[in-house]
């Protein structure tokens, strides 16, 4: 399966609410312009950050990465 960075960028956007990217990086680990790529769709997280951000935002990694 080809993973789509833009939906998934959305996707991680719609979650972060009002939140701030310094807030979500910070939590999950990952530099902000590392978090800023992967919601701009540039950039597809590592398995580890991927269960690290599905861990955070509480939904699963196939809804998160796989679902569109």
């Amino acid at each position: 399966m080809i993973l789509d960075g833009n939906v998934i960028g959305k996707k991680l956007i719609a979650l972060r609410g009002g939140k701030t990217q310094e807030e979500v990086a910070k939590a999950i680990g990952v530099s902000v312009s590392a978090l800023s790529m992967y919601e701009q769709g540039n950039r597809i997280p590592r398995d580890e950050v991927k269960m690290k951000l599905s861990d955070y935002y509480k939904i699963s990694v196939e809804s998160l990465f796989f679902k569109n």
